[in-house]
């Protein structure tokens, strides 16, 4: 191996590394602050790419009909609680929720989605994927609000699985790629960098620091922060677990579908592919104890890099390789906590 493979090698990993560091935050977010490890964060991703990859293409995405089944189900879910035990109905939200949804179905097939700017074309995208967050969170989360954590893993999988099957009836068994962000590519001495790398590379550092103004500037961010250091004393405090479940469900849903938007453009995405990268955020997030975001977000960095050089020394053994890594950590961390009885109900 030569220096210009070398850079080649580390360009590749610190762009794959770039990716599995925003989906590392997304899953210690959700962890931190519902104690739900989400399994299905990779389906954001991939529909996210997958819905643009049908924009682009000038096909409405029946994606959107998935967006008003959860809207209906939800709907029937807070009569019954409204009726069954006097839970509050907002029936404001549920029209503005309502209004929201008719838009995006009417614009699907409607607008002119191939003609439209890719800017707009991204943003239309992540409009339609966003609020499968929240009202994914109110239909399989909000009612074991109260569960303990290996029931809300349990749940976790199970609601993977079944977005894996409605990815595959929505978007089919083929896989698709987007058009590049642009065509640029800049010499740098002997190394040569693609343009999508650079945006790439500028989205996660943009994340990073908008995400550090929400949880140290604003109200919303310090009361999610607040549940995820103490999530009773923040409930004392009249912070709702639902509204903290909702919020964090839908950074989840945004940070996961502009993951895949940025990657669609240099790699085949399929019904099926968000797993195996969202595995890779979560060795990532093992690496920061599932606390650390700093620590976190440098050891998914690191995994992608693992993982570029692996595939070029032993292809066939790189998701091995990068799994592996989870081992030694896990090992460290079962041997310097203490141990502690599950919380009860």
């Amino acid at each position: 191996m030569d220096m210009n493979i070398a850079l080649i090698l580390g360009q590749d990993g610190i762009t794959s590394g770039a990716i599995y560091a925003l989906l590392a935050l997304c899953i210690l977010l959700v962890f931190t602050v519902t104690r739900i490890l989400l399994i299905p964060l990779g389906e954001f991703t991939v529909y996210g790419a997958l819905t643009l990859a049908a924009i682009q293409a000038g096909t409405p995405s029946v994606v959107v009909w998935l967006l008003v089944a959860f809207y209906f189900t939800n709907i029937i879910l807070d009569l019954y609680a409204y009726f069954k035990h006097q839970t509050k109905f907002n029936i404001q939200a549920a029209i503005v929720w309502a209004i929201y949804i008719a838009a995006l179905v009417i614009a699907m097939y409607t607008l002119p989605l191939m003609n439209m700017p890719l800017g707009l074309q991204i943003i239309f995208a992540l409009a339609v994927i966003t609020p499968l967050g929240p009202q994914m969170y109110r239909t399989f989360f909000q009612p074991l609000v109260a569960a303990k954590p290996l029931v809300l893993l349990i749940v976790s999988i199970a609601v993977h699985v079944a977005m894996v099957g409605v990815g595959l009836l929505i978007f089919g068994p083929d896989g698709a790629q987007t058009k590049p962000f642009s065509e640029a590519i800049f010499e740098v001495g002997a190394l040569t960098v693609n343009s999508q790398t650079l945006f790439i590379v500028a989205a996660f550092l943009i994340m990073i620091i908008a995400l550090w103004y929400f949880f140290e500037k604003t109200l919303y961010g310090k009361a999610l922060h607040a549940t995820a250091v103490n999530r009773m004393g923040a409930q004392l405090m009249g912070i709702s677990p639902v509204f903290a479940g909702k919020l964090t469900f839908s950074l989840a849903a945004f940070i996961g579908a502009l993951s895949g938007i940025l990657i669609a453009p240099i790699t085949t995405l399929y019904y099926d592919s968000g797993f195996v990268i969202s595995l890779k955020g979560f060795v990532g997030a093992i690496i920061g104890g599932l606390v650390s975001f700093p620590v976190a977000a440098l050891g998914a960095v690191a995994v992608g890099i693992i993982e570029a050089f692996a595939m070029f020394w032993a292809s066939d053994y790189k998701e091995i390789i990068v799994f592996t890594l989870i081992i030694p950590f896990l090992l460290w961390k079962s041997l310097t906590s203490r141990q502690i009885e599950e919380e009860s109900e």
